[in-house]
């Protein structure tokens, strides 16, 4: 008994631990983040294996449904998606793209990161193990016509190290991250888009987004 008793106090001074898996890192990185910032390197591998140039830049997404993508290298492009619409800048073609924001946006992967309730809304999760050095989250979309197959989240022990997702043509895109910053100080007009004077602006900005609920 007095045995039994020692070995007890033993396991009850054992502190216990979640299982670490891929979804609690998520979960531990996000979990108390309204606005997220960090640098980025992305590149396309074709469906043969051919490998694109890789292009570099910031991001800054801001729940529920805003992100700013700035591609500074090796040219220069900028989506802004400010929650009723989508604008896409081209400098160097003097162009502007625009049209609202629809539902779409809530099946990007990133969108899990400001705002933890999408996830097994819009997606299928599931773990995918570990491998070169991360934990790896798996997740389908249940959009009945997805841009992607499937996206895959890689985890260190602090944050999102890289994704990869492999579109509906075998086309898949990696995004390695660095420098996140979480709830940073940004400029007020971090997620909304105003024409530069002079530039052509293409679609229709339309004056509602698409119905699409959202959180305070």
């Amino acid at each position: 008994m007095l045995r039994a008793l020692v070995c007890l106090s033993m396991l009850l001074a054992i502190p216990v631990h979640a299982a670490d898996t891929a979804r609690s890192r998520l979960e531990a990185f996000s979990g108390r983040i309204h606005t997220i910032s960090a640098h980025f390197e992305q590149s396309v591998i074709g469906a043969r294996g051919n490998r694109g140039e890789a292009s570099t830049g910031t991001l800054a997404l801001k729940a529920p449904r805003q992100f700013r993508w700035h591609t500074t290298a090796p040219f220069e492009q900028l989506i802004v998606a400010d929650g009723n619409r989508v604008w896409i800048y081209d400098p160097d073609l003097e162009q502007v793209s625009v049209r609202g924001q629809g539902a779409e946006e809530a099946h990007s992967p990133l969108s899990v990161l400001t705002d933890l309730s999408r996830l097994d809304h819009e997606f299928t999760a599931s773990e995918g193990g570990e491998h070169e050095g991360l934990l790896w989250l798996k997740l389908v979309s249940k959009a009945r016509e997805p841009e992607f197959s499937f996206a895959e989240l890689g985890f260190d022990t602090d944050s999102l190290v890289r994704m990869r997702f492999e579109d509906t043509l075998g086309n898949t895109t990696e995004i390695r991250f660095s420098d996140w910053q979480g709830n940073p100080k940004l400029p007020a007009d971090t997620f909304s888009f105003t024409p530069p004077a002079g530039v052509d602006v293409v679609g229709d900005p339309g004056e509602d987004a698409e119905v699409f609920p959202i959180k305070d």
